[in-house]
Formats: structure tokens, sequence, C-alpha cells
């Protein structure tokens, strides 16, 4: 059986996210505009390339893993044995539905998106739909 890989976003990871920028934009400023004499002259384009391939690097992990999801306290993506995926804001699904290994979910404009989940595991079936349910819940009670 495949796995899906959970990602939330915020918390800790968030904190890293930010420290990661920071220390790209630090590179891209000191590379760019020459703020320290290296001994090596090209030094500076090496930190500037630097700087645009660490956020580079940190955000492609959403292209690691063929099952895929990653949400927030607003919405979620989810990528199910696709290169592109779907992406959902909590307060639009009006219900979900797991029949068998298809994770139905209906939307509150009628429409409605099945995902086929024959080949992954059972406990992360049942984790996806508890993320989205659990998360559907809280945010159609703060309306």
């Amino acid at each position: 059986m495949k796995r899906i890989h959970f990602d939330e976003v915020g918390g800790y990871w968030k904190v890293v996210g930010i420290s990661i920028l920071a220390i790209a934009f630090a590179c891209i400023l000191v590379g760019a505009f020459g703020m320290i004499d290296f001994a090596n002259s090209k030094m500076n384009a090496y930190l500037t390339v630097v700087g645009f391939l660490i956020p580079t690097i940190y955000h492609s992990k959403i292209f690691w893993y063929k099952n895929y999801v990653q949400w927030n306290k607003r919405g979620i993506f989810i990528r199910n044995k696709s290169f592109l995926g779907k992406s959902l804001k909590f307060d639009e699904i009006k219900k979900t539905e797991l029949v068998g290994k298809n994770l139905t979910i209906f939307k509150s404009d009628g429409n409605k998106l099945t995902f086929d989940l024959k080949e992954i595991s059972e406990s992360d079936t049942q984790k996806l739909n508890e993320i989205i349910v659990k998360n559907t819940i809280s945010n159609n009670v703060l309306e």
C-alpha cells in the first residue's frame, strides 16, 4: 500500500519557512549588492544563486511525493496520482463521503470531486477524511 505525505502548514514549519526565506533574502542582498568583499570575486554571484535556490528547493517538496496533502485552517491541497492537484477552501465544502476507497467531496456550489484511493493505505485514507471533516465543521461553525 502506498502512503500519503501529510503536511500541515503552520506552527513549527511556519517558523522554519520564514527562517529559510530570511536566510535566502540575506544571501541575495549580500550577493547582489556586494556588501562583503570576498577573496574570490565570483563569491557574490554564487551567494545570489544560493539565495534563489534555497526557497526553490524548500517549496518544491510539493512535487517530491505522488500522493500529497497540504492544509491549513482555511483550505486543503490534495494531489493524488497526478502532477497537478486540487485546491479547496474548507468553507466551500458541503459534505464528504468515504465509500470503500473513493472519497467524494461535495462542494456548496453543487460540484463534486472524487478521489480514487484504491492504492492508499486505510489509515491514510481515514486521516485525510478526518482532516477534511474536522476543518469543514470548524469553518462552518465560525460563519
